[in-house]
């Protein structure tokens, strides 16, 4: 971004997708075929918790396993049973630009109000490529873009100078920030509009306190109410009452990424017997040593089972 690298941008606090996001699972049945009804359910119940957005076919809804059909099929059902109530953010990113494009497209006609762009991982494009790419994508509808920074999965951070200049782009508005790295992150929103969500749980109020919106979660599936507590408490001005609750949800912070989240969110829906199903290969279910110590850290932090 051009001009002094000092200077503050805008101070807006807008929060373009909500400030509260589930990045649901994907409901599957036993059989592993995809479960619309459960989706339906686990939708209206997310909203009804608190959640004023969802993200569909993000990495915790195991988009590298379910089809483009299946996707979109997805996306259509969790829009029918909370779209008037939620923003629905649909993740359509892959390591492919041409296919992220179409599934952009795809997104847009079955009735997504935002779409979530994670980096394109294994490939490691430079920056330069990082740029074609979010750009190409943000061009092809008319839906506002978050982008999905996280280089522990993808193989390259998006770098602030990348993040300034994609900033630049109409329809690029927000970021889910899983970089974990407060200076560059607060380098970011300096110079730049961009609004922050916090894509990782256990940093949420740190994030909040760096000038974050809102979260995009995946312990919200149990502890949305919390969570919108701790979102409140923060923007009265009550920080000790949000340091009360960022502590009180240690326990599940921890215990839902003892092993890959999507695996303990679905083993944690069935605690409390709402709809997830069992996850797809290359992930297994959860072990019986790991259930007995996700239960405890539930517990631990108030969930009731």
């Amino acid at each position: 971004m051009p001009g002094n690298v000092y200077a503050m941008a805008g101070t807006s606090t807008a929060a373009p997708f909500g400030r509260m996001l589930t990045a649901m699972v994907t409901p599957f049945r036993p059989d592993g075929s995809l479960d619309v009804d459960g989706a339906q359910a686990l939708a209206r119940h997310l909203v009804d918790a608190g959640n004023d957005g969802l993200v569909i076919s993000g990495t915790t809804g195991e988009s590298p396993t379910t089809t483009d059909e299946e996707k979109d099929r997805l996306l259509r059902a969790v829009v029918e049973a909370v779209g008037d109530q939620a923003v629905v953010v649909a993740g359509i990113g892959t390591f492919d630009t041409a296919h992220t494009v179409e599934s952009a497209k795809q997104a847009e006609a079955a009735g997504a109000r935002g779409l979530l762009v994670v980096s394109p991982y294994y490939s490691r494009p430079p920056q330069a490529g990082l740029v074609e790419h979010f750009s190409r994508v943000a061009d092809a509808t008319d839906l506002p873009v978050m982008l999905y920074d996280i280089p522990v999965r993808t193989g390259v951070p998006i770098r602030t100078e990348t993040l300034a200049r994609l900033a630049e782009h109409p329809r690029i508005v927000a970021v889910k920030d899983a970089k974990d790295d407060v200076a560059e992150t607060s380098w970011v929103l300096a110079r730049t509009d961009l609004a922050y969500y916090c894509g990782s749980d256990m940093l949420n109020l740190p994030w909040l306190a760096i000038g974050a919106v809102g979260f995009v979660s995946v312990v919200s599936h149990v502890v949305t109410p919390q969570l919108v507590e701790l979102l409140d408490t923060w923007a009265a001005g009550d920080i000790a009452s949000a340091r009360t609750i960022h502590r009180s949800l240690l326990p599940v912070y921890t215990g839902m990424f003892r092993t890959q989240g999507a695996i303990l969110a679905k083993a944690a829906l069935r605690l409390l017997g709402l709809p997830g199903g069992p996850v797809r290969s290359p992930l297994v279910d959860a072990t019986e040593d790991q259930i007995t110590a996700l239960k405890a850290d539930l517990a631990a932090g108030g969930v009731h089972l």
